[in-house]
């Protein structure tokens, strides 16, 4: 049976997101949701939507889910583990290819912006699995998206009760919003072009770190003070009575984030996602501002070390 969409991680933001855009567009028989977890069909079929299990350490669920795809969305694995995300990605890509799937799109990251210089540690995972899909022979698009605007506290460790914003290093970069991503990604699976190529989706310009926390202030009302420290001193004190229960390890591999980011690894500006939106964008104070006006409370789930991953 053959199937125009299937959409990989669709019970997550982007995923989600990407699917609910298709579905504004394309008649249900057209597009199926995709789930490592077999528990969450209903959630999908219950609204006539088509469901596939697709577990990337899976083979055979891989290659069954993928038969008969026109165009597929892969969301990279969500894991820490660089080497357990590269098998799992290669996974993806042999399965693809072996179930013959016309167009796959890989949602990458933005991190360097159309280079492969950066050395943020996600990124080179990226990076890895852009290779193995050029090398495969297969056609795709590498999808570089935006940093998500929403994950603001993530990237300032910011919680609610935050009255201190500690950070190694600051630098401008081009949030974006993730539903604006998301709604890109889909027109861009929409349409045609772009095969073998990698596509870069941002903001519309780039803001640092502490206009963020100035933006949180003005919306708020508090005085959230930010704090500069080295990095060797950053993870050990910042992992001291973290809110989210995240530890020094956990700081340690952000390190390379905040490298990256004062060396401009996120301040790249590309005009094709306002293209496919056919709108200006939001940018990152814009979406932080929209938030918290919405909900002064508001956190992000991998702030917290129990739902990190």
């Amino acid at each position: 049976m053959t199937l125009k969409y299937l959409i990989t991680g669709a019970t997550g933001g982007l995923g989600g997101g990407v699917l609910q855009q298709i579905s504004k567009h394309a008649p249900k028989s057209d597009y199926a949701a995709s789930s490592s977890r077999p528990e969450v069909a209903e959630q999908f079929e219950s609204l006539g939507i088509q469901f596939r299990h697709a577990d990337y350490q899976d083979r055979v669920s891989l290659e069954k889910a993928f038969a008969g795809v026109e165009k597929l969305l892969f969301v990279s694995a969500n894991t820490y583990d660089n080497e357990a995300r590269n098998q799992q990605h290669r996974n993806v890509i042999e399965a693809a290819k072996s179930a013959g799937v016309g167009h796959t799109y890989y949602t990458s990251l933005a991190w360097g912006g159309h280079s492969r210089d950066s050395k943020i540690d996600v990124q080179q995972a990226h990076y890895v699995c852009e290779a193995m899909l050029k090398e495969s022979g297969i056609t795709y698009t590498s999808v570089r998206e935006g940093i998500y605007a929403e994950a603001f506290p993530l990237f300032l460790n910011y919680y609610p009760s935050s009255q201190i914003l500690r950070l190694p290093a600051d630098g401008a970069v081009a949030y974006a919003s993730r539903a604006e991503l998301a709604e890109a990604t889909a027109n861009l699976m929409m349409r045609c072009g772009h095969e073998k190529e990698i596509v870069l989706l941002t903001g519309p310009k780039a803001v640092t770190l502490a206009a963020l926390a100035e933006t949180i202030n003005d919306v708020t009302g508090k005085r959230i003070a930010v704090e500069r420290m080295p990095f060797e001193k950053y993870a050990k004190k910042s992992a001291e009575n973290d809110e989210g229960g995240k530890s020094e390890w956990w700081f340690e591999k952000r390190v390379s984030w905040y490298d990256g980011i004062a060396k401009g690894d996120g301040n790249a500006v590309e005009p094709l996602m306002e293209q496919l939106l056919g709108r200006k964008p939001k940018d990152g104070t814009e979406v932080v501002r929209e938030i918290l006006t919405a909900d002064p409370n508001y956190t992000w789930h991998q702030n917290y070390a129990k739902k990190s991953v």
